[in-house]
């Protein structure tokens, strides 16, 4: 029988825990344990994103190797998820050699499907968070905040032919309204997908970036972090081997608003479309935490630290506190 899979986003290996990873973990907790006294064998996975320019360059501010900046903000988030009581089955890190095999055999599986190409590239680019940006993502004429300063680049990378699976999408989400839960945050991903959707750039040149995959048809280049990380999913419980079935498609994804899309609910689904697998059955996206109105982030620097609170009250007063409000729960 299949197991009720639930999974979090992976957390980013460049700084501690802070309040809304806490909650996020024990947002998918209460799921998977109220699952398993309905008498469902659940495998909730969790896990940590190692890969990445931001990694590797707080990692040389810190005169440190980033395999050995990984593994200890990887003790730090394992502590928390011990100290919060989160009942997860698996802990994912994409430093891990199984992981490593999945990302490079998609890639190879890709390429030689010809959904992989190489091509010049022009544009501006975000290095906080890792992304090169389009003109929609401008707001009057302006780059967000959120995107910190930008830099333009010109190089040859390797590309994922996104666009050719944007008119499936648009029809996949229309004709499955639970795809995305709540329901109202449906509107943000088809909106996103009105316009035309540009090819994804999956590669970086090691010579900008070493801290990441290699491409298995060209080594000169690593694998985008982004690309790398969304297939953890798959790679944790066994993709290409005979049980992936067993826990194979996600019953709940448990995701924060800012990375839905286009993260999550276009590149994640197209890629899975292109390897040939089911989709995820349902997204469960959640809000923010925020400090005096704005998003809690370590980039800002506005974070609360939230074993400090856990360590003074308890963990069961903590995770009722973040929990009492929490609509997406309520409705499930």
């Amino acid at each position: 029988m299949k197991h009720f899979y639930i999974t979090t986003a992976i957390d980013y290996a460049n700084g501690k825990p802070h309040m809304g990873h806490a909650y996020e973990k024990i947002l998918a907790d209460v799921v998977a344990r109220y699952r398993r006294l309905c008498g469902q064998q659940v495998h909730f996975l969790t896990g940590l994103d190692e890969h990445g320019q931001k990694v590797q360059q707080t990692a040389e501010k810190e005169g440190i190797a980033p395999q050995q900046l990984c593994d200890r903000v990887a003790d730090d988030f394992q502590d928390m998820c011990r100290l919060l009581h989160i009942s997860h089955n698996d802990y994912v890190r994409t430093t891990e050699e199984r992981h490593q095999v999945v990302v490079r055999d998609v890639l190879q599986k890709l390429f030689e499907k010809g959904d992989i190409y190489l091509a010049e590239y022009h544009g501006s680019y975000s290095p906080r968070s890792e992304q090169f940006l389009q003109e929609k993502d401008k707001v009057d004429g302006k780059w967000p905040e959120e995107f910190g300063e930008i830099i333009e680049i010109s190089e040859k990378n390797y590309f994922f032919r996104l666009s050719k699976y944007r008119s499936w999408l648009v029809t996949y989400i229309e004709e499955h309204p639970d795809f995305i839960f709540p329901h109202f945050r449906t509107k943000q991903v088809l909106e996103f997908l009105k316009a035309e959707v540009n090819d994804l750039c999956i590669s970086r040149p090691k010579e900008r970036l070493a801290w990441g995959i290699p491409l298995p048809f060209d080594e000169r280049y690593v694998t985008y972090v982004w690309f790398d990380a969304l297939l953890n999913y798959v790679s944790a419980v066994g993709y290409g081997k005979e049980d992936f079935s067993l826990y194979w498609p996600v019953d709940f994804h448990v995701i924060g608003k800012d990375i839905l899309a286009p993260a999550h609910a276009v590149y994640w689904p197209c890629m899975l479309r292109a390897m040939g697998i089911e989709m995820p059955k349902t997204l469960l996206v959640h809000g923010w935490w925020l400090v005096s109105g704005e998003k809690m982030s370590k980039s800002v620097g506005n974070i609360i630290q939230p074993l400090d609170y856990v360590r003074y009250y308890g963990a069961d007063a903590f995770r009722y506190f973040v929990m009492r409000n929490t609509f997406c729960v309520k409705q499930l």
